[in-house]
């Protein structure tokens, strides 16, 4: 069987706020059919987080006394599997930095497990992540133009946020359509096509 080769022509440039969405075949068990927020990118390089892959594990069980907050924790990346990091839709939170329409970073973590025990901000308003996902100058760019990545500009970042994990990924290729959508029925092994 002949490779295949995917040439997206990426005609959106990579930028706080944008979707990196993997090639349907990335070899990178991290990065497998995942959707990356991308929080940070400038000329020393790139940071963001994985969307949609999930862990075993609720904030409860990571934060001492707080084991009624049930809220998933996801996998955000490779990086520094050791810190955790949050996306959230309150403009209020203090110290947040705003990623897209309604999406933080950040921001003060006492308040927020404040907030969540007192119910001023849903568990589904709050998104936890475990490491980070991560280029260095140049990288990410370098990965683009091999096609390793789709990069993709929501118009609701939002309803992408309330897409279920383990159908992100092929609903945003499905949703973006043409060639897009037909990369999203590809098998996971292209063996069982």
């Amino acid at each position: 069987m002949s490779e295949v080769f995917f040439r997206y022509k990426n005609e959106e440039p990579p930028e706080k706020g944008k979707l990196l969405i993997s090639e349907p075949h990335l070899p990178d068990t991290n990065f497998e059919r995942t959707v990356i927020l991308l929080c940070e990118h400038n000329e020393q390089g790139s940071f963001g987080f994985v969307l949609n892959k999930e862990s075993n594990v609720n904030i409860g069980e990571l934060i001492e006394g707080q084991k009624d907050l049930t809220v998933p924790v996801r996998i955000g990346g490779p990086v520094e599997q050791n810190t955790l990091h949050y996306l959230h839709n309150s403009k209020t939170l203090e110290s947040s930095q705003q990623i897209g329409d309604e999406v933080y970073w950040g921001g003060d973590f006492d308040m927020l497990l404040d907030w969540l025990a007192t119910k001023l901000i849903s568990p589904q308003d709050v998104r936890f992540y475990l490491g980070y996902s991560g280029w260095g100058e140049g990288q990410l760019e370098k990965e683009i133009a091999a096609n390793s990545w789709i990069v993709y500009n929501p118009k609701n970042l939002e309803e992408i946020l309330n897409t279920p994990d383990d159908k992100m990924w092929s609903t945003i290729l499905e949703k973006m359509g043409g060639r897009f959508a037909m990369y999203s029925k590809y098998p996971a092994d292209p063996r069982l096509n």
